[in-house]
């Protein structure tokens, strides 16, 4: 997801290196704390959740879509180093304290138009397929954290986290900066997006956890109170969706898909200091408001109204033919998963509230089947704003998204969705980092491995 468009501009003149856990559960190296695969339930050790998924769930779905994932999209310095030969040997301004295979990163989209192209291309790159897949979104970080996270892959886990702290100690800031360039030292734009701060801090809450390991939880909580400061609107405790002033300012535009519940109960539980429960009630209240609004969908960007807005970096679109910020469509298509996580786990009555408005909303223009075109399309939270988007076909990420709202009350639903959704295989291009990593995501919700500390 494009958040910012304004070349951050200094480069650091020393790099900090954080350090690496000293304790016996070290993770300054790929092959600690674990291997690949199993885990993400019963073998993290934690207590799964008495709320019904479909009785057809399948972790095993789960585990070969994660080792398609996994194969395509991330990468460790190591292996890098060979794909962009003439610029690795600068790979160690930044991950020096790192050897090449316990740092690793998940791969951006193919970046070969447009203002990025010019950012994210490598030129000489020894495989023609990663020349333009120069570039890293925190986002991506963060979702790959959780995604390994829950899949039990320590190793992964630990790679992507020493790319936070390199980068982070690069650019001198206590958040992940929103886009980075491969491994290179060369700097593109050190401001944060909430929602990769947010899924990076639960990560390393749930890993101190399973481990015991207290720098996981250290570190979390470095993430956590400079989220406070810079992330968190101050008089109203809703999430800006960065923390610059294009976000920050007069009249803030909200993305209700950076609102992560279960993520901000935990920060609740291992910070006293902060009223989190405060964000999570103002934010319930909200999303509730914008939902009121208008059709039943969220629209991809709101102000502080609860109406749909335009977004001040563009990423909506640039013209009216193209806009997407009044439709249900790439950036709202992610609530059913933060919120059915949260009913999940917590069993939220407004979780339920949030996820019946939106299942009733798709039973009705599905008729009720899950296998219908209409699960594909993007729909407008308000028509006067402009009309729905209907697709060619069902993405994969609205088919589980879609899924994900019958969690809390529509069994019939879950399972028929599940179901349709298992079927569908990983399909790997160089443009498909969002749909492939939020297939991950909601496969892993749906099929049980979401297994609470």
């Amino acid at each position: 997801m494009t958040l910012k468009k304004s070349l951050f501009a200094f480069l650091c003149s020393s790099i900090l290196c954080l350090s690496a856990c000293s304790s016996s559960d070290s993770v300054n190296s790929a092959g600690d704390n674990g291997g690949e695969g199993g885990g993400g339930g019963g073998g993290n050790g934690g207590t799964p959740s008495d709320v019904p998924l479909s009785p057809s769930a399948n972790a095993a779905a789960t585990q070969g879509l994660y080792d398609t994932w996994k194969g395509f999209h991330y990468v460790n310095m190591a292996t890098e180093s060979s794909y962009y030969a003439s610029i690795a040997g600068d790979f160690g301004s930044v991950f020096g304290a790192y050897d090449g295979s316990s740092v690793g990163r998940v791969i951006w989209s193919t970046q070969n138009t447009g203002y990025y192209k010019q950012r994210c291309v490598v030129q000489g790159s020894t495989d023609p397929g990663m020349k333009f897949r120069g570039c890293t979104v925190s986002e991506g970080i963060g979702y790959g954290m959780l995604i390994s996270y829950f899949q039990g892959d320590d190793a992964v886990f630990n790679s992507l986290w020493n790319y936070t702290k390199a980068e982070r100690a690069y650019y001198q800031t206590k958040l992940m900066p929103w886009i980075t360039y491969t491994f290179h030292y060369e700097t593109i734009d050190g401001s944060s997006a909430t929602d990769a701060d947010l899924d990076i801090a639960t990560s390393l809450i749930l890993m101190s956890r399973r481990t015991g390991n207290q720098e996981y939880l250290n570190d979390a909580l470095t993430f956590i109170n400079a989220i406070w400061d810079t992330e968190v609107n101050p008089s109203t405790l809703l999430l800006y969706s960065g923390n610059t002033s294009m976000w920050t300012g007069a009249n803030p535009t909200y993305n209700l898909s950076y609102f992560a519940p279960a993520a901000l109960r935990l920060f609740a539980e291992v910070d006293g200091a902060h009223d989190w429960n405060g964000v999570i009630n103002n934010m319930y209240a909200y999303m509730k408001q914008v939902q009121a609004n208008g059709t039943g969908v969220f629209p991809d960007w709101s102000d502080a109204a609860g109406v749909a807005a335009n977004p001040p970096n563009q990423s909506a679109g640039t013209s009216e033919k193209d806009y997407t910020w009044y439709t249900f469509n790439k950036e709202s298509v992610r609530i059913p998963w933060r919120i059915a996580w949260d009913y999940y786990w917590n069993k939220s009555q407004d979780a339920a509230d949030v996820l019946n408005k939106l299942n009733a909303f798709i039973v009705e223009k599905s008729g009720g089947d899950p296998n219908s075109a209409a699960l594909g399309t993007s729909y407008s939270w308000n028509t006067s704003l402009g009309p729905d988007k209907p697709a060619n076909a069902v993405a994969v990420q609205w088919l589980g998204a879609w899924c994900l709202t019958g969690i809390a009350g529509n069994s019939g639903w879950l399972q028929a969705c599940t179901d349709a959704f298992n079927a569908q295989p990983m399909q790997t291009s160089g443009s498909s980092y969002f749909p492939n990593i939020l297939q991950m995501m909601f496969s892993q919700l749906l099929n049980g491995k979401y297994i609470r500390q």
